[in-house]
């Protein structure tokens, strides 16, 4: 049985949430910089390149990238031979109070505080938090003695644009990606990642897209070795199709809407197509542990 003591688990988020609050992942920033390297001379250019001078002022500053800091998403994995103490001896919090102790703290922090974006309703007079409480928690239970976590603080605008319907299995998966990107239009910044869930119920479908988006971005070197599998073969699809609509960064029009494309298949019902899609604004943050 492994002791994992609760305090460390909310100074692990707390640190991650001021960690990705100024730093974007560093596969993301090659990223913007191929897509600068590649866009023709013109207001999408100058877009890349405000971007890449941004992200570089809040690493080295240590302010944040955008004054959307989001809401904090903690993704947790804990093995089934773990158990969770107070190193005090105190009261054990659940996991879900452990994830809130830690927005908290990373939300308010001394130097380098952060927005409050949680309304406590979605319904009535929408009062703000004041802390950003509380954060989303997504847990996963596994066999084994570990503790995985994927520390995400997710805007606006890559959330408030996902998309989902149930399709019929004979319709066509990339026209109605293609429409609802089109319908989506600059509204979620970007250039960035999408993240597209295929399969499963409603819900899993979505949370696939969302988890989709935290593999490395990786699409320039698929396309070197060609797909080997249906959900290659979609995203090099998607990834070429989507770009071609000509959005480009920051609406500006251009080469690069998408950076990257991921796409999570999962079982489903033999009567139904699932498909939702989230995306990743250029204001990406997320660290593993």
């Amino acid at each position: 049985m492994t002791v994992i003591f609760q305090e460390d688990v909310v100074d692990t988020i707390a640190d991650a949430l001021q960690y990705v609050s100024y730093y974007h992942p560093a596969d993301f920033v090659q990223a913007l910089k191929r897509a600068f390297a590649a866009e023709p001379a013109g207001a999408a250019r100058d877009a890349i390149e405000q971007l890449l001078v941004n992200s570089r002022m809040s690493a080295e500053a240590h302010r944040p990238i955008c004054q959307d800091t989001g809401v904090a998403q903690v993704f947790m994995t804990v093995g089934m031979e773990v158990r969770f103490a107070a190193r005090d001896g105190g009261a054990l919090l659940s996991v879900q109070q452990m994830v809130d102790a830690a927005v908290r703290r990373g939300y308010t922090h001394g130097t380098n505080p952060l927005r409050a974006t949680m309304v406590a309703s979605a319904l009535g007079e929408r009062r703000n938090t004041g802390d950003n409480t509380p954060g989303f928690l997504q847990l996963e239970l596994v066999p084994g003695d570990i503790v995985k976590m994927t520390v995400v603080a997710k805007g606006g605008g890559g959330d408030v644009k996902a998309k989902f319907a149930t399709l019929n299995p004979s319709d066509s998966l990339v026209d109605w990606i293609l429409a609802a990107i089109a319908q989506m239009g600059a509204g979620w910044c970007p250039p960035g990642v999408l993240g597209v869930g295929v399969g499963g119920t409603p819900e899993q479908a979505m949370l696939a897209a969302k988890r989709a988006l935290f593999s490395p971005i990786d699409i320039h070197a698929l396309r070197d070795r060609g797909p080997a599998n249906d959900a290659e073969r979609l995203r090099l699809e998607l990834f070429e199709r989507i770009n071609a609509l000509g959005i480009g960064a920051q609406g500006l029009g251009g080469l690069a809407t998408v950076l990257d494309v991921k796409v999570a298949a999962l079982p489903c019902h033999a009567a139904a197509l699932p498909v939702a899609l989230i995306p990743n604004c250029a204001a990406t943050r997320f660290v593993a542990h």
